[in-house]
């Protein structure tokens, strides 16, 4: 059961349920209220567009849906001689505004032809709506504005908060490009969160000692004491990383996080940090203390796959 919704379920066994102005509520219901706002139609047009990929999505007004479905059969032979087939789906809405409600139902079984030989039909539908909404909760931009309200309601730093909204959403699946571009753009920020191509695996070494007057600056990002410059970032899903750091640089596309810096580095410059869908590993080490650097090149000199420049700060 996803953590995040472990106490603040209320479950309806009648058939119909009346629950002010929210037209999906019937058998069971499943609510939750974020303590964040969603309202700039840009962003709700964001959750709608970057989940298409992974579920059925909708949007009426200032309401989005997210439908999941999966089908189930009576025996694994579809040639046998009384074969069935049936098609079953659960639908999380999005109430958005002030704060955010996110509600889900589980239908009748009967709802869907009485298939009466379908076997824990909500106990599969109860699990799913819940994926849907970690999935939800972890992608898109609910997850910024979720980790800043961790951040400032329990007093922890940014790095903390991110954990745990990931402890919160277990269920989540990652779905790359799932959030909005940033609304401000710099001419000389390359930022893309759109359709690329990621490739299997990291890419070989070493760092391109060059880079910073090879590849275009892009998005930084900031860490909870040190804003981190980067260049060929490709958006925030951690797809393509390209080269971190201006003094501490790492390129995120050669590093395979095998963690030699960590330990070699004398005054606590990394930190490990969470990279999921990125084709080198799902972590990486973090140059949050790049400051502290004292250009020993202990980091430099243990990295297996050469990603690491380090340049003295003038």
């Amino acid at each position: 059961m996803s953590l995040l919704l472990k106490d603040r379920v209320w479950s309806m066994e009648a058939p119909t349920a009346k629950r002010g102005v929210y037209p999906l509520h019937g058998f069971k219901l499943g609510l939750y209220r974020l303590p964040i706002k969603l309202e700039d139609p840009d962003e709700l047009k964001s959750v709608h567009d970057g989940l298409k990929k992974a579920f059925e999505m909708d949007m009426y007004a200032d309401r989005i849906y997210a439908t999941y479905r999966w089908k189930e059969q009576n025996m694994a032979d579809p040639d046998a001689k009384g074969y069935e087939e049936v098609d079953l789906s659960v639908t999380v809405e999005i109430v958005t505004g002030e704060v955010v409600d996110i509600i889900y139902q589980v239908f009748p079984i009967e709802k869907f032809g009485d298939p009466n030989w379908v076997k824990d039909y909500r106990k599969k539908a109860d699990h799913f709506a819940k994926m849907v909404i970690d999935t939800i909760l972890r992608n898109t931009i609910l997850a910024d504005k979720m980790i800043s309200h961790l951040a400032k309601s329990e007093k922890i730093p940014e790095l903390a908060a991110i954990q745990r909204l990931e402890e919160l959403t277990p269920l989540a699946k990652i779905v790359l490009g799932a959030k909005p571009k940033p609304i401000e753009v710099n001419d000389d920020i390359e930022e893309d969160d759109g359709e690329i191509e990621i490739p299997d695996g990291s890419k070989p070494g070493p760092i391109d000692v060059d880079y910073k007057s090879k590849i275009k600056p892009s998005v930084a990002y900031e860490a909870p004491e040190h804003t981190i410059k980067t260049w060929g970032r490709k958006g925030t899903s951690n797809g393509i990383m390209g080269v971190w750091g201006e003094f501490v640089s790492v390129d995120y596309d050669i590093c395979i996080g095998d963690g030699g810096c960590l330990e070699a580095c004398p005054v606590g410059v990394y930190e490990w940090f969470d990279t999921p869908g990125n084709p080198g590993s799902e972590q990486k080490p973090l140059m949050s203390k790049e400051p502290d650097c004292i250009f020993c090149l202990a980091c430099e000199n243990v990295c297996p796959p050469q990603a690491i420049k380090i340049y003295e700060q003038k």
